[in-house]
């Protein structure tokens, strides 16, 4: 994989687990557009998603957030990127326990500009139980 764009997760990870908002911001394209899982159809733009990024890092502040990406896929053109991956979103005790995980399927378009990359489109989805018509938030 593209080191560039790996270096766009593992920053992505570090944000998430140091609490920088400011750093998970700035991984985003100004004119960003987010489908996220929960709440709102879309943000228009890194300054919108940015309060959702913030209410989230700043909540739970006795617990450690992690994020990990796993079955990481890409298509990488020149400038365009596609990435898709299931992201697993955790919280831990400080003495190592987790308290609770849930997943989601991520797309990430993202843009090259000079050599840095940018998300200029996410997309985040779980799953609906066909009975019960629940989020599945965990991968079989």
């Amino acid at each position: 994989m593209n080191p560039a764009i790996t270096s766009v997760l593992d920053a992505y990870r570090t944000a998430v687990l140091t609490r920088d908002v400011d750093g998970l911001a700035a991984l985003y394209h100004p004119d960003a557009r987010i489908f996220d899982a929960w709440g709102t159809w879309s943000y228009e733009g890194r300054d919108a998603w940015r309060k959702p990024l913030e209410a989230w890092l700043t909540s739970h502040v006795d617990e450690e957030y992690r994020a990990a990406f796993d079955d990481v896929q890409l298509v990488e053109g020149t400038d365009m990127a596609v990435l898709t991956s299931i992201a697993t979103y955790s919280g831990w005790t400080a003495d190592g326990k987790q308290l609770r995980a849930l997943q989601n399927r991520l797309s990430w378009v993202l843009k090259r500009e000079g050599t840095a990359w940018t998300i200029v489109h996410e997309h985040t989805s779980s799953p609906l139980g066909f009975e019960d018509g629940k989020g599945i938030l965990q991968r079989n």
